[in-house]
């Protein structure tokens, strides 16, 4: 089960990773956390023709996914889904079709994660999310104009919570919820809360697709 991802909605100004990569993004070598270095480096060595990196905002890394095309779930089961959904409810244009040469293109959205390496079996440790806070921390405070955010999993609401300087007691996880999230921006920032679109819960059924539109709706809803 892929963890940790987080769905951002906003409205940017100007074209946020343009603007913002300095500052919210790790480096392609990035050293902080050994153990992702190392399995980044067998899978570099295993397939030499992937991304295998730390992916940038917009994406968000899975083994098949965004660690081989370097773009969000793109290749990944959970894809989709998501992309069927964020097309259906307007925060993307274009034809998804799993390559990232497709053209497709978020809009008033923007893709980011907990932890920018894939982990070995998509399961970060406790240390690898804590290491990683400061990005997703840079990322979310780069949007002046953020209104809501979509968190996909337990992992990513609560270090998004971390990264706001919020208490997880406050602002409990369960999917369908949404918070009105204190002193965040002039226009009010809400939080929304959904199980991750993996192939695990959605095989499971723990997450239908009626289920993943609704929240996603809710959060397009929330900005207009």
């Amino acid at each position: 089960m892929a963890r940790g991802r987080v769905a951002v909605a906003s409205r940017p100004a100007t074209d946020p990773v343009a603007a913002t990569a300095a500052i919210t993004e790790p480096c392609p070598d990035c050293p902080r956390c050994p153990r992702l270095v190392d399995y980044r480096h067998r899978n570099r060595a295993a397939e030499p023709g992937w991304h295998n990196a730390p992916v940038a905002s917009f994406v968000a890394p899975g083994v098949r996914g965004a660690n081989r095309t370097g773009r969000p779930f793109t290749g990944d089961y959970a894809g989709d889904l998501l992309y069927a959904t964020l097309l259906e409810t307007g925060f993307a244009r274009g034809e998804y079709r799993a390559d990232p040469a497709d053209g497709l293109t978020l809009v008033d959205a923007r893709i980011t994660n907990a932890v920018r390496c894939v982990p070995p079996q998509n399961k970060p440790t406790p240390a690898e999310i804590n290491t990683c806070r400061d990005f997703l921390t840079a990322t979310i405070q780069a949007m002046p104009r953020l209104r809501a955010i979509l968190v996909l999993g337990r992992i990513a609401h609560e270090s998004t919570l971390a990264a706001l300087g919020l208490r997880r007691a406050a602002f409990p996880f369960r999917h369908g919820a949404s918070h009105d999230l204190p002193d965040q921006s002039p226009g009010g920032l809400t939080l929304h809360c959904s199980y991750h679109c993996s192939r695990y819960n959605t095989q499971t059924r723990r997450l239908t697709p009626e289920m993943f539109r609704t929240v996603v709706q809710q959060a397009r809803d929330a900005l207009e």
